[in-house]
């Protein structure tokens, strides 16, 4: 006879949602349509299931409801048709939207901040991510006491729910600015520990791997260092910014994996995280990741450049490296098809002959998963550290 244990299962179902876009002046249907897909991604990494998005055309959002009312009622009829538990919308939101939303849907309302600070909290591993994580959910949180969770007692845990948020007391606004408070007294506490670490490495090059989210950043860790770094088909499966010491040949450097940028990427984020992103500022090589069988990839390095930008940290010797090329895929065009070739006609190739040619940076082409290039990658990383390395130590070439 089974004990009763095992008769009683103890998993929490999962959240059924439903994901809502707006095509506008600044973002097109096909770019919607992108970011939609993503936010999908996103959903099923925070644990819950996307069944429906619903896409509306305005020029700009509702200013107390986001979308307009004829959809404000195709969704709500839908939440209760489906038993959905949950909206997400592709946007941030106002303290006014999600209020008039939760309480014409009856549900959770989660916007794409949100989402992704609920990753972020599900995800953070040591005490110096969760630092960081919780101090972006009270920033994030702060603007929004005069709504909360109106329906907090029957919504007890759940995606949107980690975290701060929970109990009466943590509305009050002196109490959530007192942690703020002190919150951002523990990370100066941590940076300067980590400053200190990062001193004690001044005398060995310094490489860091950067990228969009789920490009293969841990991966490439994993096969350069011979270490077994984290590494999952979801996004942000690294937070904490990994530090592995890699010999190519006979030259040492650090290689670090730093957590992956996103567009739309909440600013309370960027802040928190200023600490782990100072691992990218004080790299003396970066190592732009990319994952080239994306079919938004060239949006993807935009943002990613322009992070880095924000960062201020472009000005250093930059290798662009596009990854998974063995998932890449194309449509071959009849011969006889005389119209233009768009970005779904190029073969490989074809691409890298584009205006990957005439990149200012360093430009390879590998596959992580399949190990091709890999040496390739290997010697380009020997002779760029060992450029940094004469720089440094003009003295010292005793090692070439």
């Amino acid at each position: 006879m089974q004990s009763m244990s095992k008769l009683i299962s103890t998993d929490i179902p999962q959240e059924k949602a439903i994901l809502i876009g707006v095509v506008n002046q600044h973002q097109g249907e096909r770019d919607v349509a992108d970011y939609l897909n993503e936010l999908s991604f996103l959903t099923e990494t925070a644990g819950a299931i996307p069944v429906k998005t619903f896409v509306q055309k305005m020029d700009s959002p509702n200013s107390r409801t986001f979308v307009g009312s004829g959809k404000l009622a195709e969704i709500e009829a839908y939440v209760k048709e489906n038993d959905i538990d949950m909206v997400i919308f592709d946007d941030e939101l106002s303290a006014t939207q999600l209020r008039n939303l939760e309480k014409s849907l009856e549900c959770k309302i989660l916007d794409r901040t949100n989402l992704i600070l609920d990753i972020f909290a599900k995800r953070a591993q040591t005490s110096h991510a969760k630092t960081q994580v919780e101090l972006a959910q009270y920033q994030y949180l702060l603007p929004r006491l005069t709504r909360m969770w109106t329906h907090l007692e029957r919504q007890r845990g759940g995606i949107g729910l980690r975290g701060p948020g929970e109990s009466e007391l943590e509305t009050d606004r002196r109490i959530i600015r007192n942690k703020i408070s002190l919150l951002k007294e523990d990370l100066k506490r941590i940076d300067r520990q980590m400053t200190t670490q990062r001193q004690g490495r001044a005398n060995i090059t310094r490489v860091a791997l950067v990228g969009y989210t789920n490009v293969g950043k841990s991966t490439i860790m994993n096969q350069l260092s011979k270490s077994e770094v984290f590494a999952e088909n979801k996004l942000f499966a690294t937070l904490d910014t990994t530090v592995r010491k890699v010999v190519v040949g006979n030259l040492p450097f650090l290689l670090s994996d730093t957590v992956g940028f996103i567009r739309k990427l909440p600013h309370h984020l960027v802040e928190s995280f200023k600490s782990t992103l100072d691992e990218v500022r004080e790299a003396d090589i970066l190592v732009h990741v990319a994952d080239i069988s994306h079919p938004g990839f060239e949006e993807q390095i935009n943002v990613v450049t322009q992070t880095l930008s924000d960062l201020k940290a472009v000005d250093k010797p930059i290798i662009l490296l596009f990854n998974k090329i063995d998932s890449y895929t194309f449509v071959q065009k009849d011969d006889d098809d005389l119209t233009p070739k768009t970005r779904e006609n190029l073969s490989l190739d074809e691409l890298k002959n584009s205006w990957m040619a005439k990149s200012d940076y360093i430009t390879l082409f590998i596959s992580a998963t399949k190990k091709i290039n890999i040496d390739q990658l290997r010697n380009t990383l020997y002779e760029e550290v060992k450029k940094v390395h004469i720089k440094k130590y003009p003295g010292d070439n005793f090692l070439y």
